[in-house]
């Protein structure tokens, strides 16, 4: 009866351990299959036309330093965080960054240098992009600034 009661205190008691936080069903990554349907539906935003434009525009003048989708490269920052909020670098300074370069801020990554390749409509389109990209990053919501598109 002993041995009963003991067996019964040590089983009850594993059920009161804490569990960890990845397998918690609050988690937001609780399983695989929820990953990747997650990365799924985040990797092919819908873009608009002018996001669209912007892209093949972006990819030709910027992923260089950039990276594809804006993700940053070792030559240039990650252009999709939060210290390029459209609060914090409205679209003038991403206009005035391509028309007159930019000093060295918030990275270490050297001044960026002019795009003069780039014309003042085709900027628009890049910014349209990026700006496209951050909202589906959730960087911002789209209703919130003021943007280009």
């Amino acid at each position: 009866m002993l041995v009963a009661a003991v067996v019964l205190i040590v089983v009850s008691g594993c059920g009161d351990a804490e569990e960890p936080p990845y397998a918690s069903e609050a988690s937001p990554v609780a399983t695989t299959e929820a990953t990747e349907v997650a990365a799924v539906e985040t990797a092919q935003p819908a873009f608009s036309e002018t996001a669209l434009a912007g892209e093949k525009l972006f990819n030709a003048n910027c992923a260089l330093c950039h990276g594809e989708s804006a993700a940053g490269t070792t030559q240039g920052p990650t252009l999709i965080d939060r210290i390029y909020h459209p609060g914090h670098h409205s679209d003038f300074s991403f206009r005035r960054a391509v028309a007159q370069g930019v000093r060295q801020h918030h990275w270490t990554f050297g001044d960026m240098l002019p795009v003069a390749t780039v014309t003042a409509d085709e900027v628009e389109q890049i910014i349209c992009y990026v700006r496209e990209l951050q909202r589906e990053a959730g960087i911002f919501d789209g209703d919130s600034f003021a943007t280009v598109c």
